[in-house]
This record gives C-alpha cells, sequence and structure tokens, in this order.
C-alpha cells in the first residue's frame, strides 16, 4: 500500500445507495483473502464466499440505512477502494440491531452471526473512552493496491473526521500485520490485540485534530 505520486487520474467521491453493488465488489475482493474473514466465517467449509459477501452486503446496507458517511477513490470511471466511517455518538452495538442479526442469519448463517458479533463486541471493549470515529470496512480492489489508493482514501477519512470535533480520533482494525506499517506511517497506535485462532487482530487508534489541514475535499458522486 505504498503511496507514489501518480494519482492525478483518481477522484475522492462521496458514495450513496447508488453505489452499493460496486461498494460491496470492491470490499468483497479486498476482504476475501483477509485472515480476520477466514477465521470469523470459516473459510474451510463450503459457502465461504457467499458468507463474506453477505456479511458485507448487510453490513453496508445497515451503515447506510443509518446514514453514515461513505467515501470511495475513482480512477477512470472505476471505483477502486471504498471506506465507511461511522460516527463517534454510534457506538454501534450490532447486537441491538434485530433486524441486521436476522438477515445475517438468513444469509451468513447463525454460527457466522455469533462469531462476528462477538468479534464486534470485543472491539467495542477496547475503543477509548472518548468518542471515536470509527472505520468498520475499508478496502481497496486487489488489481489497484500498491498504487497509494489506500494512502489517498485513508487521509481522506481523516479529514472527514477532522470536521468532526466532537470526535477524538479514529479507530480501525486489522488481521493482517503486513499492514502495520502502513497505519503506523498515518499516525495509527495500538489499542490492543484480539486474539483469533491461532493469530490476532489489531486494534488501531489515531488522534484526529481538528485544526490541520481539510483540503482536497471529496466530491459527490454522479448517478
Amino acid at each position: 500500500m505504498a503511496d507514489n505520486n501518480n494519482n492525478a487520474e483518481a477522484v475522492l467521491v462521496r458514495l450513496d445507495e447508488t453505489a452499493r453493488n460496486e461498494a460491496q465488489s470492491v470490499l468483497f475482493h479486498a476482504y476475501r483473502e483477509e485472515p480476520t474473514f477466514q477465521y470469523l466465517f470459516d473459510h474451510r467449509k463450503p459457502g465461504y464466499s457467499q458468507r463474506v459477501r453477505a456479511t458485507i452486503r448487510e453490513l453496508i446496507d445497515l451503515y447506510l440505512e443509518l446514514n453514515q458517511d461513505a467515501i470511495g477513490v475513482m480512477v477512470d470511471e472505476t471505483l477502486v477502494a471504498v471506506a465507511f466511517v461511522g460516527e463517534p455518538e454510534l457506538r454501534l452495538n450490532l447486537a441491538d440491531q434485530l433486524g441486521w442479526r436476522v438477515r445475517m442469519v438468513l444469509t451468513a448463517g447463525f454460527s457466522s452471526t455469533r462469531r462476528y458479533l462477538e468479534y464486534h463486541r470485543r472491539i467495542r471493549d477496547l475503543l477509548p473512552q472518548r468518542q471515536a470515529h470509527q472505520l468498520p470496512l475499508m478496502g481497496v480492489n486487489p488489481k489497484y493496491q500498491h498504487k497509494g489508493y489506500g494512502r489517498m482514501l485513508l487521509q481522506a477519512v481523516e479529514r472527514l473526521c477532522e470536521e468532526t470535533p466532537r470526535g477524538s480520533g479514529l479507530v480501525l482494525d486489522t488481521g493482517n500485520s503486513r499492514y502495520l506499517p502502513f497505519y503506523e506511517s498515518e499516525g495509527f497506535r495500538s489499542l490492543g490485540k484480539i486474539r483469533l485462532g491461532d493469530f490476532e487482530d489489531h486494534v488501531l487508534f489515531r488522534e484526529v485534530l481538528a485544526d490541520e489541514d481539510q483540503s482536497s475535499e471529496p466530491r459527490q458522486q454522479q448517478s
């Protein structure tokens, strides 16, 4: 996810429900090979891709229903990177989202839903006392990785958070340790780790200052 200076063709956009299918495709390809998703949705059993696809679809629908921010990077009219941002006040407890739970059980299965809810609860237990934005979904299509789009997207998320001074910072997590140097280079520090089978998921926090530069705002996606 190294940055470069060849992003002249890349455009930041705000996403709405019209981008649902494209966003789902980007995130599916980004998360399918991730250790955290492979553990939570048991990649050794048949139907793994279906469970991942269903979970991403239901999470996207939930965050759109809750009117949370979503931004992306477009290259030559193709959506290549996506991020969904949870507001500081949300502190979402998925276990309380009955409609979401029912849809998850029906599409991803009871076992996967239960495991994901427990994983989400453990993340919530590590969150800072002060309210912070959360980044539950962020991914770059593997075909477009290592071109700087991940850094471009994350920095846009950080600027979005700076516009909301009531939040103390930004929280994200990753089960892929090779991404840690990238996040550390963006100022993230560890809040703790969650043991998932034979590996650990890292929960990270970056303080966000409201008086930092707020240039390069995403434009509204054109339908």
